[in-house]
Parts: structure tokens; C-alpha cells; sequence
């Protein structure tokens, strides 16, 4: 078959992009052609991909998208495709991949109601709607169950054209046989001494990933136990903010702010702690690359995969409603307990043997290069 793949933009380090390229490299195992348009790419182009950037441009991101979309259409019109696969909601889609959380619910709960009367809220909203709409053909591979009642809530979507699909974690994120090595070797290069403590927040978009929270739970520490522990953050966004923020609680030197990279694996060996408390997130692919790491974890019930955590027994998860005090005390909690962390890291790497966790990609396939109906 000739795929079609369309998602606004692929950068290395994102969990959304790295999901669309473990699907597209699936699909092309199995011999089918990719074409994919978007109107950014960074990072190199995998082999016998077909990457078209969409030359268009606006002052909004709506209307941006919306001339993407039209342009894609435009193209598909003269160059047809047996499948047109959609990692963002837009319209014209066979498959969609859900790494989104509900707009609408969103737009209804989080925002006042003037803002139902923007043009940023008509434009997301249709586009969800030309996606789930109950009327609509589009095929939805759903990565986080919490989310498909408020999809029908909104949508009445049909339960067929959903499938849910496992978690997809790289294998490459599993412990290696030579873990303790790596671990030396990674806190030997950040001179780290025996009796430091390293947390790590990983993901992009540090405002939604609750990196202020970080902050503030790490400026609480208990005095002995806050100078033992120093905190890096890693993601494609604007650290200016956080660095202020940091300097303002006194944690300057315990903190660093590094872009995406490549070598996230060394970082979860090398760590103590996964801190990732979320204001909001659909899945936290991150969270369950700790688990197969070995990485004790510290989240927010607010994340899709926040179950696995306690499923897994690899750390402790904030309940909602949110309290800061509640983080802090549990952050304490873990960073001042050897034992109960040994026992986590046991345990995530128990889970990481048996857990269907990995196959993500493949089930996805199997949705997309499926006979239509």
C-alpha cells in the first residue's frame, strides 16, 4: 500500500513523534510505501521515506493548520493514498492516533466560556469533531482509556472504531546486563559522589510536565537531605523561566536545564528518581521508560499511564486533587528511603519481563494496513 502519515511536526525528542516513527517504521517492514507531510522536520530522514514539507504559512497556528490541511488534501487529490494516517485531529483522516486528550472536555472545564467563542476554540474544535464525530469513518488508535468516555461523552463515537492499543516502549530503554557499569560510568561524568542523589524530569513542554512543581518540591527537601540532591530537567522548550525560578529558591547550583537528546537512556540509569508531575498528560510514555530502566517514580494521578506505577509497584503517585504539600512530603519520602527505592527498582524490573508494554507499533500496523470495512 501508499501511506500517508501527517503530523505538524517530527523533532527527535518528542513522545508524540518518536510513536509516529516506530509505526511508520513498522508499516514499512512489512513493505508498504511512506509518504509523510509536515510542516517541520528535524533530525535525520530514515530511509525510504518520502517527506514532503508543506510550504504554508500564517500569523495563527489555526489558520496555519488549516491551510496544512488543504494543502494536504490538494496533494492527496493528485497523488491518492490507500491510507491517510493523522498523529494530529484534522480532517480527511482514515486513522487518527490519539496522543491528544480531549479538546472539548478541555475547552468545557479548564477554560471560562468566552472562550468557546474564539477562533482558536472553532477551529480545534471542528477538527476534533471531523474526527470523532459519530458520522465520521476514522479508524482511532486510543492510548489511554480514561480518555474514550470523554470522547463519547461529546461525540457519541461508535465503541468499533476504536482500538486501544498497549503502551509502546523502545526496548532500547530496558536495563542492560551492564546497567552498574553504565550507572558508574554516567555519574563519574556528571561528577556525582556515592552519597548524591540525582532526580530527573525528562519530556518536553515544561509548564505542562509540572516542572515548577519539581522546583518547588525540591526547594522544600529537608536542609541535609536537599544538599545531597541535585535535579536535571531535559526537553525541547524555553528554560528562561524555570532557570529564574530556580535562582529564586536558592537551587541555581542543584539544577540544570538541558535541551532534548539522544542518550535519555544513561540518564535513567544514572538517576535515583523520575519526578514527572503533570498538570495534565494523555499517556507519560516517560514514566514506563523508568519502569524498564530500573527508575523509582514520582507522578501525578493525572497521567494516563500513572496506573502502571502502582500496577507496577516502581514508586508513588499524587493523588487528585493536586497538593503541593502532598508532593513535596512524598519526594522526601523516596529520596530519604534506600531500602523502599531498592525495593521499587526491583519490582519495576520484575514488571518489565511480563508487561505487555511494547508493542505498540505493531498493533497500530495491524489497524492501518487492515482491508477497509
Amino acid at each position: 500500500m501508499q501511506l500517508a502519515f501527517c503530523l505538524y511536526k517530527y523533532f527527535p525528542f518528542g513522545g508524540l513523534q518518536r510513536d509516529f516513527l516506530r509505526i511508520a517504521l513498522a508499516c514499512q517492514a512489512r513493505g508498504h510505501a511512506l509518504r509523510v507531510y509536515t510542516l517541520e522536520w528535524r533530525g535525520d530522514v530514515p530511509d525510504g521515506f518520502e517527506v514532503l514539507l508543506v510550504p504554508v504559512k500564517a500569523l495563527t497556528n489555526q489558520r496555519r493548520y488549516a491551510r496544512f490541511s488543504s494543502w494536504v488534501a490538494d496533494d492527496l487529490a493528485r497523488r491518492p493514498a490507500d491510507r491517510v494516517v493523522g498523529f494530529n485531529k484534522m480532517p480527511g483522516l482514515d486513522v487518527y492516533f490519539a496522543a491528544d486528550a480531549c479538546f472539548e472536555d478541555k475547552a468545557r472545564n479548564l477554560r471560562n466560556s468566552l472562550y468557546r467563542l474564539s477562533g482558536r476554540y472553532r477551529h480545534f474544535a471542528a477538527y476534533e469533531r471531523a474526527v470523532f464525530g459519530r458520522d465520521a469513518a476514522t479508524e482511532i488508535l486510543l492510548i489511554s482509556s480514561a480518555q474514550r468516555p470523554l470522547f463519547q461523552r461529546y461525540y457519541a463515537t461508535p465503541d468499533e472504531r476504536f482500538h486501544l492499543l498497549p503502551p509502546g516502549i523502545a526496548r532500547d530503554r530496558r536495563a542492560p546486563p551492564d546497567a552498574r557499569q553504565i550507572r558508574a560510568e554516567f555519574r563519574r561524568q556528571f561528577a556525582l559522589a556515592g552519597e548524591q542523589l540525582l532526580i530527573v524530569q525528562i519530556g518536553s513542554g515544561f509548564r505542562t510536565k509540572g516542572l515548577d512543581r519539581s522546583l518547588k518540591a525540591l526547594a522544600a527537601l529537608p536542609p541535609e537531605l536537599g544538599s545531597r540532591c541535585r535535579l536535571i530537567a531535559i526537553g525541547d522548550d524555553d528554560p528562561k523561566l524555570f532557570r529564574a525560578q530556580a535562582q529564586a529558591l536558592g537551587l541555581a547550583e542543584r539544577v540544570s536545564i538541558l535541551r532534548g537528546r539522544s542518550d535519555i537512556p544513561s540518564f535513567l540509569l544514572g538517576a535515583d528518581l523520575l519526578i514527572h508531575p503533570a498538570y495534565n498528560e494523555n499517556t507519560g510514555t516517560v514514566l514506563l521508560e523508568a519502569v524498564v530502566a530500573g527508575l523509582p517514580v514520582l507522578t501525578t494521578a493525572v497521567c494516563g499511564y500513572a496506573h502502571y506505577i502502582t500496577d507496577a509497584g516502581a514508586g508513588l503517585v499524587v493523588e487528585e486533587p493536586f497538593e503541593q504539600t502532598r508532593l513535596d512530603h512524598m519526594l522526601a519520602q523516596m529520596l530519604g528511603d534506600a531500602p523502599a527505592r531498592a525495593r521499587w527498582q526491583a519490582s519495576a524490573l520484575a514488571f518489565a519481563e511480563h508487561a505487555d508494554i511494547y508493542s505498540n507499533a505493531e498493533r497500530a500496523a495491524d489497524v492501518i494496513v487492515k482491508e477497509r470495512r
